[in-house]
Parts: structure tokens; C-alpha cells; sequence
């Protein structure tokens, strides 16, 4: 069984310091499939996506590549997608947020081959592209690189704006956008416009409204997003993702309001989250119903996002699958996310 790796490494730029590069690998049993140089000072970076052989490591490869004065070696698990040269690559994510802009993160995760896409200020180890924090661990991030990412970056906010009108299903004008602190009032309103059963569902406990002292972690989660969907000066529904500290898994909560119940309002701020989620780099949203409660499951399923359930300490657990681009179908959301 062969796996494909995606590598990075610096080599001089001397005639034949690639070519030997490609002969070790081949007498490690592997096999080139692509490869990209990128000028950098003091030499070229090279990037090649390589098919291994059984039986061949990681750090083989590493090995193989260093024996011939290779740098900075940096290697990640590859698919089919990094076989795409780097044009087409930037072509197909531009039209993805152009046609989406909540799936930015996806976007930029894939121009940039980045660990996670989020909102928020740069740490150690991140880089800051506008609003936008990107990480990654196996390779450096090149100029190159950032300005390409830059441009789609600038190229999608001319635009639209962040605050885009949607539609529901019967026709009443929405948008969804990212939760302030300014918005404390709006959502503690539609909390007490919510029905004991919603709140109930929601927050799995018999009160009528929300302490004030969680709104602000209502809208700003650590570790987390909110999304909001308004209609008027009304806002009719939250969602939220928060990352459990599970680095493929984070968790997901939805709470709309009874009057907009079964509208697509659910539905679009689920596609939002997965995007959101897509562009962080997990891999699976998992939401903790009753047992009785199934509207999640079939919100999942109305937008487009595999899910599956089981019980697990007296509640249902819904693991939905944020892969692909979930269906935008009633409603297209647009969303940027808050990280604290």
C-alpha cells in the first residue's frame, strides 16, 4: 500500500541539487508526482508531493532528502488535491468564497496548505492575514505564499460585504453575521422569546431566560464563534462552535427561535459552522442532544452534512461531518468568525 507525502525543503541553487534529490527518493522507492520551486533568499525552496512505498516512513524521506543537503525539511500527508498546479488551485478557491464567502477559511486553508484558518490575533507560531489567523506547523509559510493569499483575500471583501442579506424559505430578508458584545440585549430578547421547550432543548435545563452573565460568553466563546442570524433589528437565532481542545473535534449548538423553527434558518447557520470548522481543521462537529430531540439530525441533513447518533451518558450524541461544501440551499451564509 503506497502512501503520498507533500514535502518542503531548501536546497542551493546548483545545477543537479534537485535532480540528486529525486534520484535518492527513487531508490527509496518512491515516486514524484509534483513539484513546485519557489525562489527564496539564499536559494530555492522546493515542494514535491511524493508517492511511498510500503514500509517507507516519514522520516525516510526526511532522511533521503537531508542526505543531499537539504534544509528546513518540512513533510505532511498529502491527497489528490495537492496534484493540482498552484494557478488552478487559487482559481478554484477565489470561486468558492466568491461564491460563499463563510467558506474563506476553506478557501484560504487550501491555497495556503495551512493547518487552520480562523478569526481573531496572532499568537506565537501564526500569522496575520487581516482578520484572518493561519497556521502551520510542517512547513513555513513563504511571501510568496501570504501575498497570493493576500490577493484572494482582498479580491473577495471588494466584493461583498460581511454582512450579507439571505432569504428564508417563505421569503423573509435575514442576514447572518459574527456576535459583538454590542449585541447583549438582541440575544438576551430572543432568549425570552424562546419557548420553555426550546430552552429546554438548548440548554438541557428548566430555565426561562439566561443569566446575564452568560451573554458575554454567549458572543464571545473562548476558543469559540457565534454566529448570529437578524431579521429587522431582531436577532431570531445563535449558533456556536467551540473547539473542545480535541484537535480534530469541536462542539457545535444551535438555538433558534420558535417563530423561525423550521425555515432553513437552522440549517444555514449549521453550513456556516461547518465552513468555519473546515477552515480550523476539525473533522467532526459534535452536538449533545435529549434523546428525544432529533431537529439537529435533520437540520444536518438539509444542509448537506453527514451526521450520525448515539446514546451516550442519557443524551443523543450527533457527530456531523463538516466535509465538502454542505448545501446552501434556503439560505447562503455568510459568516466571519469571532475568536477569543
Amino acid at each position: 500500500m503506497t502512501t503520498t507525502w507533500r514535502m518542503r525543503f531548501e536546497l542551493s541553487d546548483s545545477p543537479g541539487a534537485l535532480a540528486r534529490v529525486t534520484v535518492r527518493l527513487a531508490a527509496a522507492d518512491c515516486n514524484v508526482l509534483a513539484l513546485h520551486v519557489m525562489p527564496v533568499p539564499g536559494g530555492v525552496l522546493d515542494e514535491i508531493v511524493v508517492s511511498a512505498g510500503e514500509g517507507v516512513l516519514p522520516a525516510d524521506l526526511v532522511e533521503a532528502v537531508r542526505a543531499e543537503g537539504a534544509r528546513r525539511v518540512g513533510i505532511t500527508r498529502a491527497d489528490v488535491r495537492d496534484l493540482v498546479d498552484e494557478s488552478t488551485s487559487v482559481l478554484r478557491a477565489a470561486r468558492m468564497a466568491l461564491t460563499d464567502p463563510a467558506q474563506m477559511p476553506v478557501a484560504l486553508r487550501s491555497v495556503l496548505a495551512a493547518d487552520s484558518v480562523v478569526a481573531g490575533e496572532a499568537g506565537e507560531g501564526q500569522v496575520q492575514l487581516g482578520e484572518w489567523v493561519v497556521r502551520r506547523g510542517w512547513a513555513s509559510f513563504t511571501d510568496v505564499e501570504l501575498t497570493r493569499a493576500q490577493a484572494l483575500i482582498d479580491l473577495v471583501t471588494s466584493s461583498g460585504p460581511s454582512m450579507r442579506p439571505v432569504l428564508s424559505d417563505d421569503g423573509f430578508a435575514l442576514v447572518l453575521r459574527a456576535g459583538s458584545a454590542e449585541d447583549e440585549d438582541a440575544v438576551a430578547a430572543l432568549h425570552s422569546r424562546c419557548s420553555m421547550r426550546t430552552m429546554f432543548n438548548r440548554y438541557h435545563s428548566g430555565m426561562r431566560t439566561v443569566p446575564r452573565r452568560w451573554l458575554h460568553r454567549l458572543l464571545s466563546p473562548p476558543r469559540g464563534t457565534t454566529v448570529l442570524a437578524q431579521s429587522g433589528d431582531q436577532v431570531v437565532a445563535l449558533g456556536q462552535l467551540i473547539h473542545t481542545g480535541t484537535p480534530e473535534c469541536a462542539e457545535i449548538s444551535l438555538l433558534v427561535e420558535d417563530a423561525w423553527q423550521r425555515r432553513g434558518v437552522g440549517a444555514a447557520l449549521l453550513s456556516a459552522l461547518a465552513a468555519d470548522a473546515l477552515g480550523a481543521g476539525f473533522s467532526e462537529l459534535v452536538a449533545w442532544c435529549l434523546p428525544s430531540e432529533t431537529a439537529l439530525v435533520r437540520t444536518a441533513a438539509r444542509a448537506g452534512l453527514p451526521a450520525t447518533t448515539r446514546r451516550e451518558d442519557g443524551l443523543l450524541r450527533v457527530s456531523i461531518k463538516p466535509r465538502g461544501q454542505a448545501r446552501t440551499a434556503p439560505i447562503t451564509a455568510a459568516v466571519v468568525e469571532k475568536s477569543r
